[in-house]
């Protein structure tokens, strides 16, 4: 028989979420308790799943966000997740006709991208989609960093540290996010169960949650700029030493004060040793707040943020220019959404992006297109990896001049 892919119905919820632990390594059976939580907040209407002989065997789903592009317009977007082939049905094309559906209803809906965290990278490119975000977690020794230890841990800036609950998170959190990604390009929206799930309102998937502690920066004059979400460990040497760490959870600061001053309460907690920091850009500011920067250990840097452009007039004019100019751009996408060849007439205070038949500058698939848009990627680097082809001499480095950004794009969250 075919395997039949289809939007699934709220039937097939039980057996939907068994095929997505299964493809994600997790103890298949789900409890009814699972099944509800899921219900609460999964749209089965944007849910995907292949059926072989009625068993799922493979998952897929979409939601929607916005993604700030480069000046802090926010782009409605389609957040791609949950994404499984059982290991028995590998290779038979289920994603490929899960994704490609999926694709096309979002550029129905006026989606102007589709965005994804890829647990593979060698899948994605093939559907369009460009690493157009990276991440960086470091590790801060913190007896090495060079902190004072007789300090109070409260700023000297005229602000002050106070320790918060989470009715204090759910009620600071959302608007302060919103200011966050009205200035930093690449970070998404939060819906209300994001803020549930780390307040502990809600919980993650069945996990055990553990509550954290959270701290809020607020400036001399009261406004809170910052705000900070942390766990603690409780491991002590042999020699009654503490040597705990804390692993940031969440980390929002919308002035540079409210960052320096958060990593440096963290870092001066008593019998903390060593701070984990979380997903944060890879030109983050922080190893620079100590001392001594070679203290902050880079343990991860990846990829993390994947972009595949649908409207590539919505795009690139929603988009900021740190400079005028012209470009011709003649953009392959083998699903039609973004192809043609497009003009992009940009100045910092204002573009336009229209068809047109004049010959190109650069020809590139939609996947280059997508690591470029955030501004983080450099087209002399694909250019020179053969992956876009200048049609015209210099049109690289004209490229980068237009597409680069000073501060990298970042994108905090998994989803």
């Amino acid at each position: 028989m075919a395997i039949d892919v289809r939007v699934i119905s709220e039937s097939d919820f039980p057996a939907w979420l068994s095929a997505l632990n299964t493809g994600f390594l997790r103890p298949p059976t789900v409890s009814e308790e699972n099944v509800a939580d899921r219900r609460a907040y999964m749209d089965p209407l944007r849910m995907r799943g292949a059926f072989d002989e009625g068993r799922c065997v493979a998952t897929y789903r979409s939601f929607p966000q916005e993604l700030t592009a480069v000046g802090g317009a926010p782009l409605p977007a389609g957040a791609i997740s949950n994404v499984t082939v059982s290991a028995t049905h590998r290779r038979r094309g289920l994603l490929s006709r899960m994704i490609n559906d999926d694709l096309a209803e979002a550029k129905e809906r006026g989606d102007v991208v589709s965005t994804l965290i890829a647990a593979e990278y060698p899948i994605y490119g093939r559907y369009g989609f460009g690493p157009a975000a990276w991440i960086t977690d470091w590790s801060i020794d913190v007896p090495r960093a060079g902190l004072d230890p007789r300090a109070s841990g409260q700023p000297d800036d005229g602000g002050r540290v106070d320790l918060a609950d989470a009715a204090d998170v759910t009620k600071l959190g959302p608007e302060l996010h919103d200011r966050l990604r009205s200035q930093r390009h690449g970070v998404i929206s939060r819906n209300e169960r994001w803020w549930q799930v780390l307040t502990g309102t809600a919980t993650s998937h069945g996990a055990p949650w553990t509550e954290p502690f959270h701290a809020v920066y607020r400036s001399a004059s009261g406004e809170v700029e910052g705000l900070l979400t942390y766990k603690a460990d409780e491991v002590w040497g042999d020699a009654k030493q503490p040597l705990n760490t804390a692993t940031v959870l969440d980390a929002i600061a919308v002035t540079t004060a409210a960052e320096r001053a958060l990593w440096r309460y963290v870092c001066s907690i008593d019998w903390i040793t060593t701070v984990r920091t979380g997903y944060r850009a890879p030109d983050d500011l922080l190893p620079l707040f100590l001392p001594d920067p070679r203290a902050a250990r880079i343990v991860t840097q990846a990829d993390f943020l994947w972009v595949r452009i649908l409207d590539t007039v919505r795009a690139l004019e929603s988009r900021t220019y740190a400079t005028s100019g012209t470009l011709v751009l003649d953009i392959h996408d083998r699903s039609s959404f973004a192809s043609g060849r497009y003009r992009l007439d940009a100045t910092p205070t204002g573009t336009t992006c229209v068809p047109t038949t004049r010959s190109a500058d650069l020809a590139l698939d939609v996947r280059e297109l997508g690591a470029l848009y955030l501004g983080d990627e450099s087209a002399v680097r694909l250019a020179a990896l053969g992956t876009v082809t200048e049609e015209t001499p210099g049109a690289a480095s004209r490229t980068d001049t237009l597409f680069r950004t000073s501060r990298r794009p970042w994108c905090p969250d998994v989803f």
